[in-house]
């Protein structure tokens, strides 16, 4: 099955994309970052830095702090939040409508037998490097 992955660059800076998109469908899950991070493969410290960034990169927060007491805290997403993940998944869903038979004509022109030796991408981020929990780069054999 062919797939399009999309990633929205704002200007002047900030980029939303899947990542993104699914770890605030993770926190409105499971109310907690370190729970939604955990729930796709993240450390906790990318997680937040994650939430963070799109916290800084629009006018309103995505997602707050929801203060202690009877139910321990946690983190919430705000109505923006819900927002920003409606626009990305129509944007998601309008590009597949208008480009599905493009993708359909490139996908009848690949090479069956590309990849039959390596590990097929399922489009999931459980094997990229800079999402495992506890990544250093220098443990990916990259330069500093």
């Amino acid at each position: 099955m062919t797939r399009m992955r999309i990633r929205i660059d704002f200007e002047p800076g900030g980029s939303i994309g899947p990542g993104k998109i699914m770890l605030l469908e993770r926190i409105r899950e499971t109310g907690s970052i370190s729970a939604a991070g955990r729930a796709i493969g993240m450390s906790y410290r990318r997680a937040w830095l994650l939430v963070d960034d799109l916290n800084r990169i629009f006018r309103e927060p995505v997602v707050s702090a929801a203060v202690g007491g009877k139910h321990g805290g946690g983190t919430v997403l705000t109505a923006f939040g819900e927002q920003v993940i409606d626009h990305y998944r129509a944007v998601e869903r309008e590009a597949h409508v208008a480009t599905a038979h493009r993708l359909a004509a490139l996908q009848a022109t690949v090479n069956p037998d590309y990849g039959a030796d390596k590990a097929v991408d399922d489009g999931s981020f459980a094997n990229d490097p800079g999402l495992q929990p506890g990544c250093k780069p220098e443990e990916q054999g990259e330069a500093r």
